[in-house]
């Protein structure tokens, strides 16, 4: 269409800065939503204190004149950068919309009017923008993953009653009991000796290393049969361990039951950072949070996402509890190698070679924190140089993203060392 020397400028806003050049006019079709009638109109495009001004003149016999804020009109985007579409459609909001045939001159105007495009044009129309946009994406993800979930779920975890997690753990001790386990076959002395030193820990605990102050669940141990070496703590104070854990800890080479201590102290930081309830909670909020960032995704694609996630937290769950059981063992004077020996006992016995090794190990049930044999106790010592090696083969690999458990031999040498992973108790 053709253009012409502006006619519209007793219709500019007060508020318009001071314009070097007259705004070309564009000549369009106007449908006010009054009627089906297009009636011709000239336009023109303005800067202003707002953003762009459209100004509009109608050539029929009525002359209605129209100055339209930026705010009040639906611009179009562009969807390409190279090629245009065959007309323009501008929604005026109450009044009507226009037609624009001159889409070179359209987008002319906006350059002069100096109007800036939104992001999402900016990001179909040029690249860089678009990597621009998607490199602060993923970063603002992955903080969210790594900084954000953690630091709200342990916030809304404080306001979580103890109650609703000693429920939950009755409740889980009733089917674990009914589903999986059986009374143990130790004898009562035996046991009362275990709680006896169990309690000596539980009240070894400053108030430095409680995470949460008001916090104060009822320890209680419990010694179950009928499953492999393994210990797990429940919420709200319940901890559970096995005989056959008991007997694997009789081989490992220490003072009295230094290892036992050291895989309850492990438990007792499981309870104190609440980490059952932080695991409800961070699932939660994680779900929330993909779904706001990757939208109408499948649910498979989000469950994995979830899942792999997932799998990371609890790995630092347990660095958590490496910690605090380093910690604890200190306070009550007490070495954390047994533990380690301990649990690289507990991998030979999954090999099959240690006494009991035909004998398999049942996992609770999903409301039980899980715990597989390499998480019975919270550490191990090193090995050979060979199984070192393997163990960072692993990790090159990738394949910790799969484990709900930092590497063995790893956390060995950090605990034997009295250095856990990221060890800050918080």
């Amino acid at each position: 269409m053709a253009r012409h020397p502006l006619i519209l400028h007793p219709m500019a806003s007060p508020a318009s800065p001071p314009a070097t050049a007259e705004p070309t006019v564009l000549n369009a079709v106007w449908f006010d939503g009054r009627s089906s009638r297009a009636r011709p109109v000239q336009i023109a495009l303005r800067p202003d204190a707002g953003g762009t001004r459209l100004l509009l003149k109608a050539l029929d016999g009525e002359h209605e004149r129209l100055s339209l804020a930026a705010r009040e009109v639906g611009w179009p985007e562009r969807w390409s950068a190279g090629r245009a579409p065959p007309r323009v459609a501008v929604d005026l909001g109450p009044h009507g919309s226009l037609q624009v045939d001159d889409v070179a001159g359209w987008q002319a105007a906006l350059a002069a009017a100096r109007h800036r495009a939104p992001l999402a044009e900016r990001m179909q129309t040029q690249w860089r923008v678009l990597l621009a946009v998607l490199v602060l994406a993923v970063a603002g993800v992955a903080a969210f993953y790594r900084w954000g979930t953690p630091w709200a779920a342990g916030q809304i975890t404080r306001h979580v009653p103890l109650s609703w997690e000693q429920s939950l753990s009755a409740q889980a001790m009733e089917q674990i009991d009914a589903n999986y386990l059986k009374p143990s076959q130790l004898p009562k002395a035996r046991q009362d000796q275990l709680r006896a030193e169990f309690n000596q820990l539980v009240a070894a605990i400053t108030p430095a290393m409680r995470r949460y102050p008001d916090y104060r669940p009822t320890y209680r141990l419990e010694f179950r049969s009928q499953m492999g070496p393994n210990a797990f703590a429940l919420p709200g104070g319940t901890i559970v361990m096995t005989d056959a854990m008991v007997r694997q800890a009789a081989k490992v080479p220490g003072p009295g039951d230094t290892a036992l201590l050291g895989v309850l102290a492990h438990e007792i930081g499981h309870v104190e950072n609440r980490h059952t309830t932080r695991m409800v909670v961070e699932q939660g909020v994680l779900n929330a949070g993909l779904g706001l960032a990757l939208g109408d995704v499948s649910t498979l694609v989000q469950m994995g996402v979830s899942a792999l996630t997932g799998l990371a937290y609890q790995r630092g769950h347990e660095s958590e509890s490496d910690c605090y059981a380093v910690a604890l063992m200190r306070q009550r004077g007490l070495s954390t190698t047994p533990m380690a020996d301990l649990l690289l006992g507990l991998d030979r016995w999954d090999d099959g070679s240690n006494d009991g090794g035909t004998e398999k190990a049942n996992k609770p049930g999903t409301t039980a924190p899980r715990k597989d044999k390499a998480s019975a106790a919270p550490a191990a010592s090193a090995s050979s140089s060979a199984d070192a090696r393997q163990a960072e083969a692993k990790r090159e690999r990738g394949w910790d993203w799969f484990s709900t458990h930092p590497d063995t031999v790893g956390r060995a040498e950090r605990l034997k060392s009295a250095q856990p992973a990221d060890c800050k108790l918080r």
